[in-house]
């Protein structure tokens, strides 16, 4: 008896694996490993939640209308240019789906979100990845690295696990050195906690080019990761593109309501963002001053590197751990003497520098 066969390379893909949030080790844990708000929803968003429990017979709208118009409103953008998904994640999949296939490449930085390699090769698409200069995105490498069978290129903008950005006028040269047959996809899901005054989330090359998709997403500044929401802004062919091969009912009606009322409480992500401006440069000072070194990072989360330290990586872990600290282990992305720390509260990130003091001190 023979069983179902998967499509070739579908095997030699390797899930992809979320921060830990849980450990044996101790009772009270402290989650630092997947980059969420430290404080939580709007609760405005909890609210919109609240009240349509009475509704979950109902099915959702399946164009997220409300949710579009208000991302809309609030981003001054084309409601018929914005695309909701599932995540983020579902918009990538969707996007490396109906432009990607058998025989084409997807290129992204060699640092770059697991997603995109996943994706690629779930279509049949081979992932290609171009060097990095000092843990950022370089144009030049990325432009080097295409071939007449790339279809896709990806830049996370500001990058994860790194926190690295590039300015705006590297990507508008990146994209600049592309085919127009190339899809460029800037993914912002860090966009809101950036205030360099040279950087661009990707809206203003969406407007400029029709092969220039921005991807954003509610799990991070908004706290709504639970719910999985993301949303994408897109040349409108592209977004046609998407409405043809997303599910009906892709964004549950509690995520639309949630992100609704979440994306109009502006004053709930303006104190999230003062309390990451407050944390990212403490963070970045004390890590230092322990013997760490720690990438620049514009996002909720800093990249501290064992390498001069005299201790492993995985010892730091596995000793956080053992404390109910957890923070993220990120060989997978290539970076084997790396941690990587959410800024969560003030409470619980002075229990990760106290922790990490005793550890480098032994």
């Amino acid at each position: 008896m023979s069983t179902p066969v998967p499509q070739s390379g579908i095997l030699n893909i390797s899930p992809y694996i979320g921060g830990k949030a849980s450990t044996d080790e101790s009772a009270k844990t402290i989650k630092l490993s997947a980059n969420e708000s430290p404080l939580g929803p709007s609760p405005d968003a909890v609210s919109a939640v609240d009240a349509i429990k009475a509704e979950l017979h109902r099915y959702p709208d399946g164009g997220s209308a409300n949710l579009t118009n208000a991302i809309a409103e609030i981003y001054k953008l084309d409601p018929a240019r914005i695309v909701c998904g599932n995540g983020s994640d579902e918009i990538i999949s969707l996007l490396t789906l109906a432009y990607a296939g058998e025989g084409d490449e997807v290129l992204f930085t060699e640092h770059g979100f697991l997603m995109y390699g996943i994706s690629a090769m779930s279509v049949g698409a081979t992932p290609v990845k171009a060097a990095e200069t000092e843990r950022t995105a370089d144009v030049d490498n990325i432009l080097d690295a295409v071939t007449d069978r790339t279809r896709i290129v990806f830049l996370a903008n500001p990058n994860n696990p790194t926190g690295t950005y590039i300015p705006q006028s590297e990507v508008a040269r990146l994209r600049g050195g592309l085919r127009d047959d190339i899809l460029l996809v800037v993914d912002a899901a860090y966009a809101e906690y950036v205030s360099k005054e040279d950087y661009e989330p990707g809206v203003e090359l969406v407007m400029a080019h029709d092969n220039v998709v921005m991807t954003r997403t509610f799990s991070k500044i908004y706290g709504l990761s639970a719910l999985r929401l993301g949303w994408a802004f897109c040349p409108p062919e592209v977004a046609d593109v998407l409405h043809r091969v997303r599910g009906p009912f892709n964004v549950n009606a509690l995520a639309q309501a949630a992100g609704t009322a979440a994306v109009r409480d502006q004053a709930h992500i303006n104190r999230a963002r003062a309390h990451n401006d407050k944390w990212l440069p403490i963070l970045t000072q004390r890590l230092r001053g322990m013997g760490l070194a720690v990438t620049p990072s514009v996002g909720n989360f800093v990249l501290m590197d064992f390498v001069e330290s005299g201790k492993s990586a995985d010892e730091a872990e596995k000793f956080l751990s053992s404390r109910g600290l957890l923070l993220r282990g990120v060989a997978g992305y290539g970076l084997p003497t790396c941690l990587r720390m959410t800024i969560g509260s003030d409470e619980e990130n002075h229990a990760v520098l106290d922790a990490l003091e005793s550890f480098l001190e032994k």
